[in-house]
């Protein structure tokens, strides 16, 4: 019978185990960016990764045209002092431009985007005049070219708009239409084969025997792998079962740029995974000073990365968001690789530290009198799953650091949501 105890974060910290910089550098030299490439409709992109560089054959926008409504002259036709009378000469609407060029001392009722008039080139605010009949008084309070928008002043021909490597957002869809494109070439999205391990673990709905519990990974580890980008293929549970767990990694290889497992990565009796992996590919480092989740394990089978996260479901979210979700962004080829935001916020509770781990503690981060705050969600269990639906940041302190005062500086990570 084996004796050994799954390891504890709060088991004296180890020699010659990988700090959290340490393990993520080599993750990050074990990736290989994706290259295969598909053209889609714009409208599908946002969260793609564009495949080229894109340049506008376009003005963006394509004419000169009026920022106000209002009415268009000649700045040179202003009085410099007084009141002037200009004879309105018609209108140019957005769509519906104002054929002909406008003579000295005469005006153009415009709206807001319509084309400017030949032989103008200032907007009068429709607020700023006085309508006499057919006439248009204006003072001298403006100034010349006011109130115009133009040609190619927000994109010119031949601008570089978008970057290869670029993580699409809801305003490049914008800049894509307002340079005539409707279709795109974006890399195609990791592929991602997900497994949690164990036999107590159940799909939610069933009826629960002792000793069972719901599988939970299945929907935070599954929904992390699409906010990050990635293709989720599969979301399997394993059973306790070496030959099981062998037959299921060697499929997944086949198809995925990415297997994620939770659970069997420690050293306790029905903990298979490593070993598995060893067996398969090759293992390039098992268990890291962070806290929680020092039993990560690494490394790959044939060309597809392998991640082996904890168990407890905290521990595996952590590691995710420090480690895989930043593997991912290299795998579909994100361009710069996106980085933690980090700020500095006021601790407001104390928190006691042993060092020599890095520590990210579930946080609630919160702005008061225009300055951070943060407070911790309580017991720091690796368990408790809800503490990371309560909190909107970790607390991320140094491997070195020890206790920590309230009222102290700390450093915090914030939960910003993926695309």
């Amino acid at each position: 019978m084996n004796n050994k105890q799954t390891p504890s974060c709060d088991d004296p910290v180890e020699e010659n185990v990988r700090s959290v910089e340490q393990a993520l550098q080599s993750i990050l030299a074990s990736c290989t960016a994706v290259t295969r490439q598909e053209s889609i409709k714009i409208e599908n992109t946002v969260g793609r990764v564009l495949a080229n560089n894109i340049t506008s054959s376009i003005d963006v926008p394509g004419h000169t045209n009026s920022a106000m409504d209002g009415y268009a002259v000649a700045a040179a036709d202003l009085p410099e002092s007084g009141t002037k009378l200009f004879q309105l000469a018609g209108k140019s609407l957005a769509g519906s431009a104002f054929e002909g060029t406008i003579s000295s001392d005469s005006c153009v009722r415009v709206t807001t985007g319509a084309v400017m008039p030949t032989g103008t080139d200032t907007v009068i605010m429709q607020e700023h005049v006085s309508v006499i009949d057919d006439h248009v008084e204006i003072d001298d309070r403006h100034r010349a070219g006011q109130h115009v928008r133009l040609a190619g002043n927000d994109i010119a021909t031949n601008t570089q708009v978008l970057d290869q490597g670029r993580r699409l957002t809801a305003a490049d869809l914008g800049v894509l239409a307002s340079i005539g494109i409707t279709t795109t070439d974006v890399l195609v999205r990791p592929k991602v084969c997900f497994f949690s391990s164990g036999d107590e673990l159940k799909p939610p709905g069933q009826k629960l025997a002792h000793g069972e519990i719901y599988n939970s990974s299945r929907y935070s580890i599954g929904a992390l792998v699409e906010q990050a980008g990635a293709e989720l293929l599969s979301a399997e549970i394993l059973p306790d079962q070496p030959d099981v767990m062998r037959a299921a990694f060697i499929k997944a290889a086949q198809v995925s740029d990415i297997i994620i497992t939770t659970g069997g990565v420690s050293v306790g009796e029905a903990d298979y995974i490593k070993d598995i992996l060893a067996e398969l590919g090759e293992i390039g480092f098992w268990k890291i000073a962070m806290k929680p989740g020092r039993p990560l394990a690494f490394g790959k089978i044939e060309d597809c990365l392998f991640f082996g996260l904890p168990g407890n479901p905290v521990s595996s979210m952590a590691t995710f968001m420090q480690f895989v979700r930043p593997a991912i962004y290299t795998v579909a080829g994100i361009q710069p690789l996106p980085q933690p935001i980090r700020i500095q916020a006021r601790l407001l509770d104390e928190i006691k530290k042993r060092p020599g781990r890095m520590d990210f503690q579930r946080g609630i981060l919160t702005f008061s009198n225009g300055l951070c705050e943060v407070s911790t969600t309580g017991t720091q269990s690796s368990g408790q799953l809800r503490s990371m639906s309560i909190a909107n940041c970790f607390i991320v302190l140094a491997a070195e650091a020890g206790d920590i005062a309230a009222g102290q500086t700390v450093e915090v990570e914030p939960f910003l949501q993926d695309l």
